[in-house]
């Protein structure tokens, strides 16, 4: 087993392995054990009570945090005509039809981390399929990626519009944004993907939806937070509203 490091093994005597944090606490928490000589990543890690092997109990979508992810994201857009111009004054990165697609098929080319494309192009798209698969690039009408709207979809990518997926473990790993964020704006963003998730929740998932919610910068360990706190005020706040 690999040694861990003196700032890592410094951080874990701040936390009590055994409790489960409220989210604030968990945030000021995680900000105290965030070490790092860089601007550390802050993920959300959030295990679900579904089996992703069902097509009912897929979770999956997209949200645009409040603060971002505090990452500037490259957007491909695969369009034709006027949707290029669109995607162009909305501040996409690259935009193209099939010579972006040639481009990629043929040079292996992957200097971007999200793809949008018109329905239309799908067709055009399919074709690189086995490429942008495995990266988890394909572009999906579930996250927005889609679509005839190609300059709302770049707009929110550029606001920090994330997407999420259930993997094969049953769990959702998602960027809240950076440490240099402070604790409020860490807060909303975290708040912002709980009640999505929730809100994603499956109708055919039965017993406790959410198992288990850990937050962790990128050097420190994991804190893990009451899940079953937060799925009580979001009950209390549907039958409220």
């Amino acid at each position: 087993m690999a040694k861990k490091g003196k700032k890592f093994q410094e951080s874990l005597k701040l936390i009590d392995r055994h409790t489960l944090y409220d989210v604030t606490e968990a945030i000021d928490l995680l900000l105290k054990t965030s070490k790092a000589n860089f601007d550390e990543t802050i993920d959300l890690s959030v295990r679900l009570g579904v089996d992703p092997r069902h097509a009912d109990q897929q979770v999956r979508g997209a949200v645009v945090l409040p603060h971002g992810t505090g990452r500037t994201r490259k957007v491909l857009v695969i369009a034709k005509g006027d949707k290029q111009k669109e995607a162009e004054e909305a501040g996409a990165d690259f935009v193209g039809a099939d010579d972006m697609v040639a481009k990629i098929q043929n040079e292996g080319w992957l200097d971007f981390d999200v793809v949008v494309a018109t329905p239309d192009m799908m067709g055009v798209v399919g074709r690189i399929g086995r490429i942008l698969g495995p990266k988890g690039l394909m572009p999906n009408p579930k996250s927005g990626t889609v679509t005839f709207e190609v300059g709302k979809a770049v707009e929110e990518i550029k606001a920090g519009k994330v997407e999420y997926r259930v993997d094969k473990a049953s769990i959702v790993h998602v960027p809240i944004g950076k440490a240099s964020f402070g604790a409020e704006k860490l807060r909303e963003n975290f708040v912002t993907m709980m009640d999505t998730l929730i809100k994603a929740k499956p109708a055919s998932s039965k017993g406790r939806y959410l198992r288990s919610v850990f937050v962790s910068s990128t050097m420190g360990p994991g804190i893990k937070i009451n899940g079953q706190k937060i799925m009580e005020k979001a009950i209390d706040k549907e039958k409220n509203s």
